[in-house]
């Protein structure tokens, strides 16, 4: 439930009992309400670093909860949440989170999935997976972003080229340069840059200079 601009939360959202013992708030059919910096600064101080608490609140029925460790998962960056988050690029409520915590932590074995959610009919996964691909460096992730040079969404388009700069395969070149003529500026630009980036990542280095 939320109230205006104070985004209370009814009926607890800290999962079940949290690790000092103490009962969910709003269990047992209570109706306390808590705001949702209130949840966030309990998350926060008592299971910051708490990685295996972390991800069993991808499990917790409170979509809060979900938000928050998904979030703070990429933050960590430790890679014994990859399992975890991959599974939860199926909840349509947080996938856009777990995407984007997935590219922060960088591993190969979240390439596939990704790859996987490129065809999202939502817009913040198709971003944040394209974004999180371009961050993990794997080349095999290449032909899949392609089609999202065409995207309706321009900034899924932006964050694409970017990613396909990154990557550095020449195999994008024809479809970045293709965009000089997109319509929004900020695509025509990151394509442009992307073009440069794969060339000069391809230019051999002068001997002597290596």
């Amino acid at each position: 439930m939320i109230y205006g601009g104070n985004r209370v939360v009814t009926g607890g959202g800290l999962n079940m009992e949290d690790q000092q013992g103490r009962k969910n708030p709003g269990a047992d059919g209570e109706k306390n309400l808590y705001t949702m910096d209130q949840i966030e600064e309990h998350l926060r101080t008592k299971h910051r670093q708490d990685v295996g608490y972390l991800i069993s609140l991808l499990k917790s029925p409170y979509q809060l909860d979900r938000e928050k460790s998904s979030d703070y998962l990429g933050e960590i960056g430790d890679p014994e949440a990859v399992p975890a988050l991959i599974e939860a690029l199926a909840d349509p409520t947080i996938s856009w989170l777990a995407a984007e915590s997935l590219g922060k932590i960088g591993d190969p074995r979240a390439v596939e999935p990704l790859i996987g959610v490129l065809s999202s009919p939502e817009k913040w996964l198709r971003r944040n997976a394209a974004e999180a691909l371009g961050k993990i460096g794997d080349t095999r992730a290449v032909v899949s972003l392609l089609p999202l040079l065409q995207d309706k969404k321009h900034d899924v388009r932006e964050i694409t080229s970017r990613a396909l700069g990154i990557l550095g395969d020449t195999t994008a070149v024809p479809a970045l340069e293709a965009l000089q003529n997109d319509p929004d500026p900020k695509v025509r630009e990151a394509a442009a840059r992307s073009v440069r980036q794969i060339r000069e990542h391809q230019e051999p280095i002068p001997a002597g200079q290596g």
